[in-house]
């Protein structure tokens, strides 16, 4: 309460008098920036009480992961959330206060267990810590590297108040940076040889006083002017139509070479994109050192997979998506059609099932978190044959004709959601269909190709109606997008329609292609067996069977 009363002081002065109380209200329910940071607050005392009330991981996990989504009311506030251009800051100063947040928290959580754990328990969690600050180290500095960027502009700007905060924080990151080295190579080196504790607690108080130091520095940044200056689009001496509606100015006109020239930088999706291929490429690389081997196939419909995630989220579709109605009919069929199935044949979880190494202490690891999520009962739900092809097929109903669409098409955070959604919908389906990864309850395969005709129809029959549809969606937006060049609105709008009849069933021929193959080689491996069993006990079955119609052929 009192940093949201200090918060509050920003924006009038303090006064005695009744006046105040009014103030207060107002900051906290009126303006976006009280909003914000009182939605902040909320979520940190609930997420606060939830960990002192629970005891079970699974709780303290979707508590965490609350808790970062939490943070993204502020990302959207401050220089951020003022810049025409936004979407890329704001994608950027999540990612970065969310990996600061378990950089800090991570390091000050083994601060506090350190008097509970004996020397070797202490190196084993030291050893995750370790690569957990990693991961969080590389996405603080892409982060920070493209937040600076876009509030900096050029190198000359570092020689301003922000830019010289910006090269504290770079240098007090790369101080960081050695701290982490040195414990990983070092100092836990050294405590599995018995060494002394010290060095720990002097490396962890040195890292902690750096941490403090960035943490003043990007306090600094944030109620400091960027060299940048910060127009809101609605604040533009004369905005056009697109800068308007979007803070973008209006894209060239979309023809075939700009489907693979055109880029716009989306961080998260390509971050996890990078993140995602790395890691995959480790475990096969660990399955080939100790001599196990790994269908090439599959690595490489991971790659494609993400490179599929990273040009649409990234590229063409990407930029266009806001302004072409069309464009954003791509981008979608892709994420809901194509990449699914690429990521499903690359099976991850056999492949993070056989390639990471199982944890003997009761913690859980990556490992046992993946197979967690594959055996709970919320996945034996979600994994129902009927269940995954509801919400596939109905997904897109719902997203269109509610307001649902007007959220993902104007707000970040609902832009963010809908790629979310549509890709675990997606491979919630193909997994069901065609996926070798384990799950609950594997339909026959005369059923998994019922419920992909059903699922074809119902979608052919959306890309019809939207074809049909002689009203335009979201007129207010694409409608008043000001565009000089493509197709009307109207026009672009059916042609998205056709995309996603067309387009969309290039992926669901593929599926069914897919599921008579697997089909034709179960009924191949089930002869086969059939016939290994006749070789060992010299076809009992059918001596069996040829028996009870010899006695029932006696009893008549």
């Amino acid at each position: 309460m009192a940093f949201l009363l200090f918060q509050s002081l920003h924006i009038s002065a303090p006064t005695l008098d009744d006046d105040y109380g009014r103030q207060l209200g107002t900051f906290l329910t009126d303006l976006p920036v009280g909003r914000a940071w009182l939605t902040v607050t909320l979520v940190a005392a609930a997420a606060t009480a939830v960990c002192f009330a629970v005891r079970n991981v699974t709780a303290l996990a979707f508590t965490a992961a609350g808790a970062g989504l939490g943070l993204l009311p502020i990302a959207q506030q401050g220089h951020a959330g003022s810049t025409a251009d936004h979407d890329l800051a704001v994608s950027a100063i999540w990612l970065h206060m969310l990996l600061v947040c378990v950089w800090v928290g991570g390091l000050l959580a083994v601060v506090v267990a350190r008097r509970e754990l004996d020397r070797e328990r202490l190196r084993v969690v030291l050893t995750r810590y370790s690569t957990l600050a990693l991961v969080s180290f590389v996405v603080v500095a892409v982060s920070g590297y493209i937040s600076a960027a876009v509030r900096v502009g050029e190198l000359a700007q570092l020689a301003t108040p922000y830019g010289l905060l910006v090269l504290g924080k770079v240098a007090a990151l790369l101080v960081l940076g050695a701290f982490g080295a040195l414990q990983r190579r070092w100092v836990i080196a050294r405590m599995r040889e018995g060494a002394s504790a010290w060095w720990f607690r002097m490396l962890v108080l040195g890292e902690i006083a750096f941490m403090g130091l960035a943490t003043g520095l990007a306090a600094g940044l944030a109620r400091t002017a960027p060299p940048v200056e910060e127009v809101p689009a609605d604040q533009l001496a004369d905005p056009s139509p697109a800068e308007y509606l979007t803070g973008r100015e209006l894209p060239p006109e979309l023809s075939g070479i700009r489907y693979l020239t055109e880029w716009r930088l989306e961080p998260l999706w390509a971050l996890i994109a990078a993140f995602a291929v790395f890691f995959y490429l480790a475990g096969v690389w660990r399955l080939h050192r100790r001599g196990d081997r790994w269908p090439w196939y599959r690595t490489a419909m991971w790659v494609l997979g993400f490179g599929a995630l990273v040009w649409v989220t990234n590229g063409a579709p990407g930029v266009y998506e806001q302004f072409l109605f069309s464009a954003h009919m791509l981008g979608h069929m892709i994420l809901t059609m194509a990449i699914p199935i690429l990521l499903v044949l690359a099976a991850p979880v056999t492949l993070a099932a056989r390639a990471i190494e199982r944890r003997r202490d009761g913690s859980r690891g990556p490992r046992e978190w993946i197979l967690w999520a594959v055996q709970s009962p919320y996945a034996a739900v979600l994994t129902n044959p009927f269940v995954a092809a509801a919400l596939f097929a109905v997904s897109l109903w719902v997203f269109y004709y509610t307001g649902i669409f007007r959220w993902a098409v104007t707000d970040h955070v609902g832009h963010l959601w809908m790629i979310t959604h549509f890709l675990l919908t997606g491979y919630l389906f193909a997994l069901v269909l065609v996926g070798a990864d384990p799950i609950r309850t594997r339909p026959p395969h005369a059923l998994r190709l019922l419920l992909l005709l059903a699922t074809m129809a119902f979608h052919a029959f959306f890309g019809l109606a939207i074809m049909s549809d002689q009203g335009l969606m979201l007129a207010d937006w694409y409608g008043a997008m000001g565009r000089t060049w493509g197709l009307p609105p109207l026009e672009d709008q059916r042609w998205g329609g056709g995309i996603a009849w067309s387009v969309g069933e290039i992926p669901t021929v593929i599926l069914a292609i897919v599921v008579a193959i697997q089909w034709s080689r179960s009924d191949a491996r089930e002869a086969k067996r059939r016939d290994r069993a006749a070789d060992r006990d010299g076809d009992a079955e059918l001596a069996a069977y040829n028996d009870m119609l010899a006695r029932r052929s006696t009893r008549d």
